[in-house]
């Protein structure tokens, strides 16, 4: 442990220098392949990271920080697109902590715009309109606030209702991820159900092995959840950046693109639409036409995410690859085409009630996650290796407080 806290700080002390250099040379080079190229080294950095360390937890995190959602970013900053390249007036410091940290930093209202002229469109396969309009163009208000659209899919909603050119929009909930933050009482809450659920593993002889995978998917959650709420708040309280947060009430989902495109990890779907979605849609326009074009580019999206789940598993776990795991996003994927496709056919005419179908929403997902998410985790021992890194802090922390 001490060791890897050793590597943490220079590999730190590396990023930073690393993401200074990309600063400067946004300035001093054009955005298109030349600026790539010269990203290209502090790319390759960044997917290497993961491999310093030891720690699971550490290789987990850095897996996903750096050599996923910290390369992607980079990426589309070399094109002038992404979160780093929304802002052209971007201080270092602020660059700095986009490019490192899981945040998505709010966009300014300048007061000669509309409230909601500073968004930028996310994509809505459901609607094939929005492939002509401009990538910086603002998007359609939603049903409730009137100021954000769906990234995967229509806005969250139970039902949809149907618009004048035959096609049908989700309605939005009251939930509004752009305003405020969770309370801090219910990331306390979940911190204590974690800390109960990681005690209640040294009882996992006597829990079914169902129950137990159930256990990891709220462990999974609260995890998520906290970290990245945790690196959102430091980010807020040493930078003074207004920043959205990372989940927005999943189990709330009422059909899978509400889940994947408006309630789930949002930093990746923010990152996933400019860096693989806008661009297969371009290309897929020219090869199987706009009516194709969406539902391919969707698919394709999931396709990639399910790569890069497979390389953060490989860092967390070093196991050579099942794909497995890629098989839960692959489904997930044609599942989701074949949900749009059955909304712009029935949903004028038909639609589910919002409890059933949140409830087949989750269902869903959890079945799936039981099927071919969890068995992963436990194929590459991430569950027994991170109980023992839990085991060696505590054993830390205790050796700590009786030094004083």
């Amino acid at each position: 442990m001490e060791g890897d806290i050793i590597i943490l700080t220079k590999v730190s002390l590396s990023v930073v220098i690393s993401l200074c250099y990309c600063y400067w040379i946004g300035r001093l080079i054009s955005a298109g392949k030349t600026r790539l190229i010269f990203l290209a080294p502090i790319i390759c950095f960044f997917l290497f990271i993961p491999f310093n360390f030891s720690s699971v937890h550490l290789r987990g995190s850095t897996g996903f920080f750096f050599g996923w959602l910290g390369t992607f970013k980079l990426v589309l900053f070399a094109f002038n697109k992404g979160p780093l390249s929304s802002d052209p007036s971007i201080s270092l410091g602020h660059f700095v902590a986009a490019a490192s940290l899981p945040i998505k930093i709010k966009q300014n209202e300048p007061h000669i715009r509309s409230k909601t002229s500073h968004i930028k469109p996310r994509f809505n396969p459901s609607n094939p309109n929005q492939l002509h309009q401009n990538e910086n163009t603002p998007s359609a208000p939603d049903a409730s606030n009137r100021s954000k659209s769906s990234d995967f899919g229509t806005n969250p909603s139970s039902s949809e209702t149907p618009k004048t050119n035959g096609q049908s929009k989700e309605k939005t909930s009251h939930v509004n991820p752009s305003k405020g933050h969770t309370p801090l009482l219910l990331h306390a809450i979940k911190t204590i159900i974690l800390a109960s659920l990681v005690k209640l593993y040294d009882y996992s002889d006597h829990i079914h092995p169902k129950v137990i995978l159930g256990m990891y998917c709220v462990h999974i959650y609260f995890m998520l959840d906290i970290v990245l709420a945790t690196f959102a708040a430091l980010a807020k309280t040493l930078l003074g950046m207004e920043l959205e947060p990372q989940f927005n009430k999943p189990l709330l989902s009422t059909s899978l693109q509400d889940f994947w495109g408006r309630r789930w990890n949002l930093m990746v779907t923010s990152i996933l639409r400019p860096a693989v979605y806008q661009p297969l849609v371009k290309a897929a326009m020219i090869v199987v036409g706009p009516k194709w074009a969406l539902l391919a580019a969707v698919f394709a999206t999931f396709v990639v995410s399910g790569l890069m789940h497979e390389l953060i598993l490989y860092y967390t776990g070093r196991m050579p690859p099942t794909l497995r795991m890629m098989g839960f996003f692959v489904l997930h994927g044609f599942c989701l085409t074949v949900e749009i496709v059955l909304k712009k056919t029935i949903a004028s005419t038909w639609r589910l009630p919002r409890l059933l179908s949140g409830l087949l929403t989750i269902g869903f997902v959890a079945a799936t996650m039981f099927w071919l998410f969890l068995p992963e985790l436990i194929r590459c021992h991430i569950d027994v290796m991170v109980f023992e890194e839990y085991a060696a802090l505590g054993a830390f922390i205790k050796n700590l407080s009786a030094a004083f």
